[in-house]
């Protein structure tokens, strides 16, 4: 039975793959065809998720949002709009997908209710549970976008600028991307719909020129609005507290009601006609240093009777006091922490001044071509015990010249900003995919001594391991491919692979070189956990580490269970995201590449036991399990050419290559199994060795060298 099932395996195997290719191909033309939005729900299931006397009008054409209206009597007046996050912010999380929210947002901008409809972080599927997140979901009732709502065990009270919920202890940084998810969409919605920031798109921001230079000195840098001033007297202050409790009781204020109270200057430092003008080169290239790509630096300097920091303000935060909007929108700000190596170059009446660089991140959107409001926000206080707290905003708006930056355009959207932002680590990637292209072409001098191709081959992996996968993330992996597949089951546009250029450079450069050389591109050089493997498994063979040799017929039958793997795999991708989920475990890559082996331990010692058996049986789950590497051998097949060297002598009757190949790549024929073959090109260098190659041996040998006599003199 075993010899008909190991007779019968290679055309099983083939219309295995046959199918498997057909519906990856089916799943892609039909996902690319299909525009759609990446959010699973319905009208229907809208309306079971807000039942009468809630009614959920029809979607938005132009924006993936419901309307939502209450009925009232007679009338049904517009009360606000639910959608989900995942279609206007599809930010991953550290499992490579995104968090998906519904949220109900009210006509005022207040949220109404926020539920979280999928998620796949591992601290809360696994570690934590759901149930601190859920709680942490909770505190966006009632709150506003209007208001400046941070992640912070601060108090809330009516001196603070912001409004403080609490995080959750060992998923920090889970619940930021959460919170970033949730107030971007939200905002989105909020500029469309409820005429917030005028009805900009948050994506299509003007840019600083960053090349646009005047040398300039304070009075020109005022005079050309590049730095605002404003002075506010006693007598604005008392104005504005009029009306209540605190009124008159800053008796100071009332015996000079002229004076000046505070002298606010606020400006765009990362703009070089300013910063570069007010700091030294040594400090504007530190602070150019401190600011990723999209970044603001702003700077705000306050000299007067009150403090624009409070005795409480620690280095490195949020600030209390000082609050930044735009459009009516709050945007975080935070100190830089920057100590200066020489003064600030400001007039000598500002010498004194308390100054603060705060840094504005690139996904807040900030905008240099629209107004910005800077908020002073004092604070009043009447009796001691159980004392009255009112606080007030001083404001002051500054406005940058047209001259000093790029109007928006529609080519500014949130995905291409996100390429121009790894602009840096893509063309090193691009560099090095035209490297690993120039030596596979060049490949009889790549391996013209073995140690020649050694040196390459280490170096060229540890690139791969260290920076394609443990820093830039771009471990391509079979959620990729079930990931399609469920575009084709849900309708769903791919646009969501915008969001992650790396994969997107990857899988581009493997489509095409499956043409050329087939599977082995990605296999043997691109996979950062294949790199992982092969290390360990050299260090085996250094450490003399018995492998386990596995005979020819039982490593057919074993590679066949790849296939099978990513059978069900897509069959489960085609029936149930939750199978899904549990099945693609099956790889390691999200343990040991994406999540660096900080994970719960079912999943670490999963990763940790492949990584073992790879030490005595050299890239075992490479070869039997990986259902990635399974579709990347179905796509392989279509290559169009055999482009490694063989002699007529290989294996009629040389078997060297054969026995060395670690893959078990090489019939007995002398035939290179293509499908099987991670190109490591170690038969080629033994092929071009007259030291290695048996028929390049023995054609030495049987060389004749004629002797020549000397003449007799």
């Amino acid at each position: 039975m075993v010899r008909v099932f190991e007779r019968g395996l290679p055309l099983i195997q083939r219309r295995l793959q046959r199918l498997l290719l057909a519906l990856f191909l089916m799943a892609l033309g039909w996902a690319l065809a299909v525009p759609a939005q990446a959010g699973v729900m319905t009208k229907e299931s809208m309306r079971q998720a807000f039942p009468s006397p809630i009614i959920v009008g029809d979607k938005d054409a132009d924006i993936p949002v419901w309307p939502i209206f209450k009925q009232d009597a007679t009338a049904t007046p517009l009360i606000g709009y639910v959608f989900e996050s995942i279609d206007l912010a599809p930010i991953p999380g550290f499992s490579g997908t995104s968090f998906n929210l519904l949220i109900a947002l009210d006509a005022k901008g207040e949220f109404m209710d926020v539920k979280v409809l999928s998620q796949h972080e591992p601290v809360f599927v696994e570690g934590l549970g759901e149930e601190p997140m859920l709680r942490f979901v909770d505190q966006y009732k009632g709150l506003s976008l209007k208001q400046n709502i941070k992640i912070g065990a601060e108090k809330n009270n009516g001196g603070n600028a912001n409004v403080y919920i609490h995080g959750v202890a060992k998923a920090t940084a889970s619940v930021r991307i959460l919170n970033q998810s949730l107030l971007s969409a939200s905002l989105k919605v909020a500029r469309a719909k409820m005429g917030y920031a005028q009805g900009r798109d948050p994506d299509l921001i003007a840019r600083i020129k960053p090349d646009l230079f005047k040398a300039m000195n304070w009075a020109s840098l005022l005079k050309d609005e590049l730095v605002t001033r404003k002075v506010f007297s006693n007598q604005e202050v008392e104005a504005a507290f009029a009306g209540t409790a605190v009124e008159g009781v800053d008796a100071e204020v009332l015996a000079a009601p002229g004076a000046d109270f505070e002298e606010m200057v606020v400006a765009y430092l990362h703009v070089p006609s300013v910063g570069r003008n007010l700091l030294s080169t040594k400090d504007w290239d530190y602070l150019q240093g401190r600011l990723e790509p999209g970044d603001s630096a702003l700077l705000v300097m306050s000299k007067g009777r009150y403090s624009m920091l409070g005795d409480e303000f620690t280095r490195g935060a949020v600030p209390t006091r000082i609050t930044v909007q735009q459009g009516s929108l709050p945007l975080e700000i935070r100190d830089l922490d920057i100590d200066l190596n020489e003064p600030l170059k400001v007039p000598e009446a500002l010498k004194d001044a308390e100054w603060k660089i705060f840094r504005v991140i690139g996904p807040a959107g900030l905008d240099p071509s629209q107004p910005l409001e800077f908020k002073l926000r004092v604070i009043r206080t009447k009796g001691a015990m159980y004392g009255e707290r009112v606080g007030k905003d001083l404001s002051v708006v500054t406005q940058l010249p047209d001259d000093y930056y790029v109007a928006a355009s529609s080519d500014n959207k949130t995905w291409h900003s996100i390429w121009s932002d790894r602009t840096g680590e893509l063309s090193l990637l691009l560099v090095s995919l035209g490297l690993l292209s120039w030596a596979l072409m060049k490949q009889s001098w790549l391996t013209r001594t073995v140690k020649r191709l050694n040196l390459f081959r280490t170096g060229f992996l540890l690139f791969t391991l260290f920076f394609i996968g443990w820093y830039a993330q771009g471990q391509l992996s079979i959620v990729n491919i079930t990931g399609v597949i469920r575009a084709l089951v849900e309708k769903r546009s791919l646009s969501f692979f915008l969001y992650d250029p790396m994969t997107i450079i990857l899988w581009a450069y493997i489509a095409v070189t499956f043409f050329v050389w087939g599977r082995g591109v990605f296999c043997g050089w691109l996979c950062p956990f294949g790199a992982l493997q092969e290390f360990l498994g050299n260090a085996a063979r250094f450490l003399k580490i018995p492998q386990l040799k596995i005979s020819l017929a039982l490593d057919r039958t074993l590679k066949f269970i790849k296939y099978l793997v990513l059978t069900v795999i897509c069959i489960a991708a085609l029936v149930s995201v939750q199978w899904t989920d549990r099945l693609v475990e099956v790889e390691p890559f999200k343990t040991s590449i994406t999540l660096m082996f900080v994970r719960s331990w079912p999943f670490v010692v999963w990763a940790a036991v492949l990584l073992l058996l790879n030490m005595v049986v050299y890239k075992g789950f490479c070869r039997y399990l990986c259902p990635l590497g399974a579709g990347m051998a179905i796509l392989g097949r279509l290559r169009l050419q055999n482009w490694l060297p063989r002699r007529s002598e290989c294996g009629q009757p040389c078997q060297r290559c054969s026995n060395d190949c670690r893959y078990q790549a090489i019939k007995k024929t002398g035939e290179i199994d293509y499908v099987e073959c991670f190109q490591c090109l170690d038969c080629v260098a033994i092929e071009q060795s007259p030291e290695l190659c048996v028929p390049r041996i023995l054609e030495s040998k049987s060389r004749v060298i004629p002797i020549h006599a000397e003449p007799v003199r």
